[in-house]
């Protein structure tokens, strides 16, 4: 109890707004690089996934793909591609890496989406004279959006703990003080860096969760008012002879 103690009180300290790396800027630094990963990886993984979607080809190789790309360890394709690079390409290794972790479940939620819906809603845009772009943009794609949110939500809090790791190559965020505390046994730092991590995850977490029921269309995600839930009973129920 002590230790968390110690830990808050080294999140709130004055000490945490000076110093080599105060703790705003490492906030910064962490979302930076975890929002720039996504863009890029949602940039290559989304327009891929709604041609698998729309098309219904290739989906056995995003899936083998997909899942080699998340068997991979998150440190060991750091210092892989770090490298690889070199000393004088760090960030560029780092967030080469960030991207590649990001990509697979962006991908996976953006043809994903596309796939659950009823093709029966395909087919009645097809009978009313909809092109196969018109049937991608106004039918697969805003359906499709609350499972590509939740894909893009599973590769940002990826993104998040790969960026605490990234530290230990001097790429500075919310991982520096964990790194710095390990080498100087400062559990405190430890302890409070890693709050900040989790409170920053959970809030990005949360973010998503609220803009993945915004793009929920309303026909798909309005249950029945009680009112009609009874109406229904009742009309369900036959009426005696």
């Amino acid at each position: 109890m002590n230790l968390f103690v110690e830990a808050f009180a080294w999140i709130f300290s004055p000490e945490r707004l000076t110093g080599t790396l105060p703790v705003p800027t490492a906030i910064a630094q962490h979302l930076a690089y975890t929002f720039s990963a996504v863009l890029i990886a949602a940039l290559v993984a989304v327009p891929l996934g709604w041609l698998i979607g729309h098309t219904g080809k290739g989906r056995e190789i995003a899936v083998f793909l997909s899942g080699a790309a998340r068997a991979l360890p998150s440190l060991g394709l750091i210092l892989l591609l770090y490298l690889v690079f070199g000393v004088l390409y760090t960030t560029e290794a780092a967030m080469v890496a960030f991207v590649l972790l990001a990509i697979p479940s962006i991908l996976a939620g953006a043809y994903a989406g596309i796939e659950a819906i009823d093709r029966s809603t395909i087919d009645a845009g097809r009978a009313v004279g909809m092109t196969g772009w018109q049937i991608l943009w106004k039918i697969e794609v805003p359906l499709g959006l609350p499972l590509l949110i939740g894909g893009l939500r599973s590769a940002t809090l990826q993104v998040v703990a790969t960026v605490t790791i990234a530290a230990y190559i001097n790429l500075g965020g919310l991982g520096y003080y964990i790194i710095q505390g390990i080498a100087l046994q400062q559990f405190d730092q430890i302890l409070g860096a890693s709050i900040l991590v989790i409170a920053l995850a959970l809030v990005l977490d949360g973010l998503f969760a609220l803009l993945g029921r915004l793009v929920q269309p309303h026909g798909v995600s309005r249950r029945p008012r009680r009112r009609d839930r009874s109406r229904t009973r009742s009309l369900a129920v036959p009426a005696p002879a």
